[in-house]
């Protein structure tokens, strides 16, 4: 393997030199680009280039993230300039106000987004670029989100929605006491959530307007009901609440590219443990699925065109428990005979591998590869952050940087080194 690599790998300095990964996704309709970690710059600055190449050069309309839908909104409606929009960008990321907040509140997206939005004012095509979160966990500020229009508007629904509110208060916002009392006492609010999500489907052609209103509302709704069967089920089983949340990230998805229409093109920044073809992972022996394997099975091949990311070493912004500060932590150098590993004694350098007919057979013996989260302690990396992987059928192409340093959250008081 390591002979394919020094074989088949390409260095590069910048995106410009990636020319042959942006010929390789073709005509592809759905592009996953993933990250080994959310805390690494380079990550986030590769992504960015590549997604305004694939913006100008491919038609890419849309930029889906592993992300929650109120607070992208915040974005979206700077970057379209719909909805009464906050008036500064960092205004805009002041949303994303639920740890990890450094995900999205953080310096590196900051020039991208102020880059879309200046690309949505000059374009004259019929669709401006949106800015879409995919992710489950927003239970409550999705139904804020419903109520608050519903009663605007008085549009149809606003029963339903205080319905399932109402079920949800008494657990005063707390994920963890609705996950106890709905998976181990069966007090669950499932009855109302998924009546309010069929009062808004039936009705969303009521809710068009020029603020996206229909498609906002709909998808809060697919929260609503997929964080209650999350929260319900993960204090019961790991496995079955992971494909909760990633069959939900494609539902949604699926709503926008439906609200889009025929032809849209979409590009996905999510983790490489959610975009990577799970059948490739020990994850398939587990019984989980994850958004790139749903993904391919929806569509056809040529289609889809996922990228993996990754490193041999370097510095990441990352928490020691969950929900307490970040800090820089170090990386330390890939374990022994892990993919990062092979990368880098391939060359010491930046460098980018694409999986094709004449070399996928090379790659297709599994391998550790190295996944860092949000929660990352590196004297404990090599019990539970290397997923046995067979590279060739988890992505179409690879994107190694061999040094990387950690992200630059905006909320910089709190950094602990």
């Amino acid at each position: 393997m390591l002979e394919s690599i020094k074989k088949h790998a390409k260095p590069f300095e910048s995106v410009d030199d990636l020319d042959p990964l942006i010929n390789s996704i073709g005509e592809a309709k759905y592009v996953l680009l993933g990250e080994s970690s959310h805390g690494t710059s380079e990550f986030y600055t590769i992504r960015a280039e590549l997604t305004k190449r694939l913006i100008k050069e491919k038609g890419f309309s849309v930029i889906a993230v592993e992300g929650d839908w109120p607070s992208c909104q915040s974005i979206n409606r700077y970057i379209k300039n719909i909805g009464s929009p906050p008036n500064d960008v960092r205004l805009a990321l002041e949303s994303f106000n639920r740890w990890p907040t450094w995900m999205w509140a953080n310096q590196e997206i900051i020039e991208l987004i102020e880059w879309l939005k200046n690309f949505n004012q000059q374009t004259k095509r019929t669709n401006k670029v949106g800015f879409y979160g995919l992710d489950v966990y927003s239970l409550w500020e999705s139904m804020d989100e419903i109520i608050k229009y519903l009663e605007r508007t008085g549009n149809t629904g606003l029963k339903q929605a205080r319905n399932a509110f109402n079920c949800f208060e008494p657990f005063n916002r707390n994920n963890e006491s609705y996950a106890v009392s709905a998976g181990y006492l069966s007090e669950d609010c499932m009855k109302e959530a998924l009546a309010l999500l069929s009062t808004i489907q039936k009705n969303k052609w009521k809710y068009d307007d020029d603020e996206e209103s229909s498609l906002n509302m709909e998808v809060n709704a697919l929260v609503t009901v997929n964080a209650e069967e999350y929260y319900r089920t993960m204090v019961t089983s790991d496995s079955k609440s992971w494909n909760v949340r990633d069959i939900h990230m494609v539902e949604a998805l699926n709503s926008v590219m439906k609200y889009y229409g025929e032809g849209t093109k979409v590009i996905i920044w999510e983790h490489n443990t959610h975009v990577g073809d799970a059948r490739a992972t020990d994850m398939k022996d587990a019984g989980m699925v994850n958004v790139g394997q749903l993904i391919r099975e929806q569509n056809f091949p040529e289609d889809v065109y996922i990228v993996g990311f990754g490193t041999n070493t370097g510095t990441v912004i990352a928490s020691t428990e969950w929900g307490v500060d970040f800090r820089v932590t170090d990386v330390p150098s890939a374990q022994n005979g892990s993919w990062e590993n092979l990368m880098h004694k391939a060359g010491a350098h930046n460098q980018y591998l694409l999986f094709t007919d004449e070399n996928r057979k090379d790659f297709s013996k599994r391998i550790g590869h190295r996944a860092i989260g949000v929660v990352y302690r590196p004297e404990h990396e090599q019990y539970g952050n290397y997923v046995p992987s067979i590279m060739s059928s988890r992505y179409d192409g690879f994107i190694f940087v061999d040094e990387t340093h950690a992200l630059h959250p905006l909320a910089l008081e709190s950094l602990i080194y």
